[in-house]
């Protein structure tokens, strides 16, 4: 339909909570991603960064 609003943007999937420091196991102690999760997040898909999210940070809280 010609009246239908825009899409709007989809914002980046990403646990990130703007508080970047790795603790003693090697995780973020804001979002609890590894650093090599860190690094690839951007290359991933969003299944793989669903999969992070959903499957292996709720086992990582402290």
């Amino acid at each position: 339909m010609p009246n239908d609003p825009a899409p709007q943007p989809v914002p980046p999937l990403t646990p990130c909570t703007g508080v970047c420091r790795l603790d003693s196991h090697g995780y973020c102690i804001g979002c609890r991603r590894s650093g090599e999760e860190i690094g690839r997040w951007r290359a991933m898909s969003d299944p793989e960064r669903r999969h992070v999210m959903d499957v292996l940070l709720p086992g990582r809280r402290p």
